[in-house]
């Protein structure tokens, strides 16, 4: 360990020592997964200490890095902060594995679940904090998530979709619930959510994948899915954090194909509302590719199509400024998602006929 890492920890536990102990304090653990986030993890750590120092919580973070190759771990822990911060190694497994690591590694009565890209508002767990007293019917909350989209068409980009998809949420923030019932009609996500460790825990433990391999697995919308079955899902805009898009072509294009793969493992069931549109874009696709061998105008006229519908959906949201980002983003987006989806659909496959050990 080198000297300004023993440093930084010194300060950090002595930190914690001024820290008085009340028995009727509620506890939080914040577990953040990590694959090769050295760049941003400590603004993520800071802005989460800044929403700590804020409320009574007693809390910790435990942050499980999967298989980093960028120092993400030494930047973790050269980071200071007013809170036990645990690091937790291991060999890349996935962000569905190393977030199931982390809850079950988590001490705190409530566990926040957050992303290493996302900065929570100073505010945001004062709010919950005094939200939790209402009873249970208030203990799980999803993030309002403000999408960064200064000088970055990928964040234009997630913004435009975000707020189209879920248009009802968006054109009225407001401190609400939804249950399974209108559960596709709101926001949800592990960027930054909050619900009781024990129930969050059962939640990771009823969630199978359709796939062996859990590196693909789908760590979100299932497990809120099953929570939404149990309580309300919160949301206000007073739970509020901001998520920092990826800013370059390449690392949009792998995420967007992990998203399509992700995609099928979530929603390529029956009770998803989703799923008509997955077997509907398994056979748009499929016999685009079959008709692109009889002519070759068949995938430029559907790139056509991808991005005029783009530019479509931001001028429905009144962002006509954002026509011509969407316009050559979304095809860029559609290419990617679709195959993933295809190896998403090949996973599933080979867990059903494979065997697993």
């Amino acid at each position: 360990m080198s000297p300004a890492i023993r440093a930084a920890s010194a300060r950090r536990e002595a930190s914690l020592l001024r820290r008085p102990v009340d028995a009727q304090r509620q506890s939080l653990t914040a577990v953040i997964p990590v694959f090769n986030q050295a760049a941003a993890i400590t603004a993520t750590l800071r802005a989460l200490d800044a929403a700590i120092a804020a409320t009574s919580f007693v809390a910790d973070v435990v942050v499980v890095d999967d298989g980093s190759t960028d120092g993400t771990p030494t930047a973790v822990r050269s980071t200071v902060v007013g809170y036990p911060v645990d690091v937790i190694e291991q060999h890349n497994r996935g962000r569905y594995e190393a977030r199931r690591r982390g809850v079950e590694a988590a001490r705190g009565e409530y566990c926040l679940l957050l992303d290493s890209r996302v900065l929570i508002d100073r505010d945001a767990l004062r709010f919950v904090e005094g939200e939790l007293r209402n009873g249970e019917d208030k203990e799980v909350w999803n993030a309002h998530v403000d999408i960064e989209t200064a000088d970055n068409p990928y964040g234009v980009f997630w913004d435009v979709i975000t707020q189209r998809v879920f248009a009802e949420y968006f054109a009225e923030p407001r401190t609400t619930s939804y249950g399974l019932a209108d559960f596709e009609r709101f926001p949800k996500g592990t960027t930054c959510f909050l619900a009781p460790r024990a129930l969050l825990a059962e939640a990771f433990d009823a969630w199978r994948s359709g796939y062996a391999d859990r590196r693909h697995a789908n760590d979100d919308t299932p497990v809120i899915r099953w929570l939404a079955a149990r309580r309300p899902i919160n949301i206000s805009p007073a739970f509020s954090c901001r998520y920092a898009a990826r800013t370059e072509l390449v690392p949009f294009l792998r995420h967007a194909f992990h998203r399509g793969t992700v995609f099928v493992d979530g929603h390529g069931r029956r009770e998803s509302a989703w799923f008509p549109l997955v077997v509907g874009l398994f056979a748009a696709s499929g016999g685009a590719l079959a008709l692109a061998r009889r002519s070759a105008l068949i995938l430029p006229g559907l790139a056509a199509l991808t991005s005029a519908t783009g530019a479509a959906v931001a001028v429905a949201e009144r962002r006509p400024r954002d026509a011509m980002t969407m316009a050559w983003v979304t095809p860029l987006y559609a290419a990617a998602h679709v195959a993933g989806m295809w190896r998403g659909l090949a996973l599933m496959a080979r867990a059903r006929l494979v065997p697993r050990a």
